[in-house]
């Protein structure tokens, strides 16, 4: 028997962002309702960004201590998920519930713009929040069985460690997940049909490659998957690489070619909802083509990223909650891909900033040969680029080196809040850190003025006047 129950907010997806949103709503005096099928948590929780960087940590300990045994894989999964279970607790239904949540553990499907079904309860909401999230991409590779894939979803709880590692996909999930094995003792290769980390800035992409090379991890660009077949030991993968067709065999394949989003049996036709492949459709405001339901996360079609599904629930709620008009921006959006050395990125890339602004754009890169700090560590492969005009507006930054996805964040604000190179030239950094290295950058931007001939003459003319 089917009952009634009517909220403020209803929200789909127990995610980074749909926690956030019924939090914040419900401490608010929302009336509000949440709704998941699945684990709490979401996806980054169980089975991405947090497992991940447990394995990277592990994998880390390693290659640092080569002397001591190996990790087993049962020690390797305890470990993940012990740091699972550490951090579940804030994600819990028993915390959202304190909060004043109504949690229902079913999947939800519109019946119309107003009410949805989840299980035995049927909801009318005056807003509704869909973040139901996205999962694995699996590409349609002749001879591929889904079934007999890894990907972020299963490679976390395999029984054996793989004796040879073929990662499909060169994205930050791939060669992420390529340097750990390496490091955990795994043969790895890595199969990408265009460049390894297509987003970020050529230059720094080319430290990450050169550090997983000299690691031992094979990588192949500009390759071709061509089919997949099953063997008794594994996996051949037949490829066309620089005018040849060969195959490799591999004890495990891991795909990580990108994100589908969940869409699937949500009822948006029901809802009226404008949707695609991509995503949900929305406005600036993250509202779909029914004003009153919003659409968060990868679900939404933007950026795949867990801090930018927390960034859309204080858009959200600060739409629903204070009738506040608030709308996305990216330009200050930053990403990390968590290899050692880190490949940190925020606002424009070089040649999107020329497309945007043309010549008025500078572009230059600073190594950390300079930084005492990585001097004293033995870890001067680092570089920093910066992306301004030609009056100082930052406009983007990229950072390869060890924690550079902590060092970018000075430049997010700088970004945000449309500061200058000589903002953050003045700062006053500790020494000796990682970090100087963006103080450096600035001060070099203004250098050729400073000391510059027209600077000495002021100089001169001002050493003429009486002592203060």
């Amino acid at each position: 028997m089917t009952s009634d129950r009517q909220c403020d907010v209803c929200v789909i997806g127990a995610g980074s962002g749909g926690l956030s949103v019924a939090a914040g709503a419900a401490q608010l005096g929302l009336k509000t309702v949440l709704i998941e099928p699945g684990l709490m948590g979401g996806d980054c929780l169980n089975t991405g960004c947090v497992p991940s960087k447990a394995l990277l940590a592990l994998a880390k300990r390693a290659h640092l201590d080569s002397d001591r045994p190996a990790f087993t894989r049962h020690q390797i999964r305890d470990y993940i998920r012990e740091t699972i279970d550490q951090i579940a607790p804030h994600d819990s239904q028993e915390r959202l519930e304190g909060l004043g949540v109504h949690v229902v553990r079913q999947h939800a499907t519109f019946e119309s713009a107003t009410r949805l079904l989840a299980g035995e309860t049927a909801i009318t909401a005056r807003y509704f929040v869909v973040a139901a999230g996205s999962h694995a991409a699996v590409p349609p590779i002749p001879g591929l069985d889904p079934r007999r894939i890894l990907t972020n979803e299963t490679i976390f709880s395999i029984a054996e460690t793989p004796d040879h590692l073929v990662v499909i996909g060169g994205g930050p999930i791939g060669i992420e997940m390529a340097q750990a094995h390496r490091r955990l003792g795994s043969k790895v290769t890595v199969l990408e049909i265009h460049r390894i980390l297509p987003k970020d800035e050529p230059e720094l992409v080319e430290i990450v490659r050169r550090t997983l090379e000299a690691q031992g991890v094979e990588i192949l660009e500009n390759v071709k998957v061509e089919a997949v077949e099953y063997l008794d030991t594994g996996t051949r993968v037949w490829i066309e690489h620089a005018g040849t067709r060969r195959s490799l065999e591999g004890s495990h394949l891991l795909i990580s070619v990108g994100r589908k989003v969940n869409v699937d049996g949500l009822g948006l036709d029901a809802a009226g909802i404008a949707f695609d492949g991509k995503g949900i459709k929305t406005d600036a405001r993250l509202r779909t083509s029914q004003k009153h339901i919003f659409a968060i996360g990868d679900i939404a079609g933007g950026p795949q990223f867990t801090h930018v599904a927390g960034y859309h629930a204080g858009i959200v709620i600060r739409n629903i909650a204070f009738r506040l008009p608030a709308k996305v921006d990216y330009s200050a959006l930053p990403w990390v891909t968590y290899t050692d050395p880190e490949l940190a990125h925020v606002g424009l890339t070089l040649t999107e900033a020329r497309e945007r602004f043309g010549k008025d754009v500078r572009g230059p890169v600073h190594s950390f040969k300079s930084v005492d700090r990585a001097v004293a560590e033995r870890r001067e492969e680092g570089l920093l680029k910066l992306v301004a005009r030609s009056n100082g507006r930052i406009l983007g930054c990229s950072i390869v080196a060890p924690g550079a996805g902590e060092m970018i964040g000075v430049w997010g604000l700088a970004i945000q809040q449309k500061l200058k190179l000589k903002d953050v030239a003045s700062l006053i950094l500790p020494y000796p850190t990682f970090s100087e290295i963006s103080k450096q950058a600035a001060s070099e931007w203004y250098k050729p003025t400073l000391f510059g001939d027209r600077t000495r003459w002021l100089v001169r003319l001002l050493q003429k006047l009486p002592q203060l």
